[in-house]
């Protein structure tokens, strides 16, 4: 499994198909919770934009919200993918952080 600084991802080859599966290190902060100790709102701190790259090309982007959980697991499939390929995962959260890490397919 590879990892970047807030992403872990494995991409295998099965048949036609890239099975990728990968971990984000997030908070995920809906802006609804309060801090114990303070009684004041969390800000919201979230992931908004998940893309996936097979060699270059977009093949998934998912719109994120407050309804996703602190530190999500996504896992899918890409058609037509092999070993040797390159998977890319890139994120976008609502305070302009980011990160992306790409992989050979093995």
């Amino acid at each position: 499994m590879a990892t970047g600084n807030t992403i872990r991802i494995k991409a295998k080859a099965k048949s036609d198909t890239v099975e990728v599966k990968s971990l984000i290190s997030h908070p995920m902060e809906t802006g609804l919770r309060k801090d114990s100790s303070t009684n004041e709102l969390i800000p919201a701190h979230f992931i908004q934009e998940l893309t996936a790259e097979l060699n270059g090309k977009i093949v998934m982007t998912a719109y994120w919200g407050i309804a996703i959980s602190k530190n999500p697991y996504v896992s899918f499939e890409i058609k037509g993918g092999k070993k040797g390929d390159t998977v890319r995962l890139t994120w976008t959260d609502n305070k302009g952080e980011s990160d992306s890490l790409a992989v050979k397919v093995h």
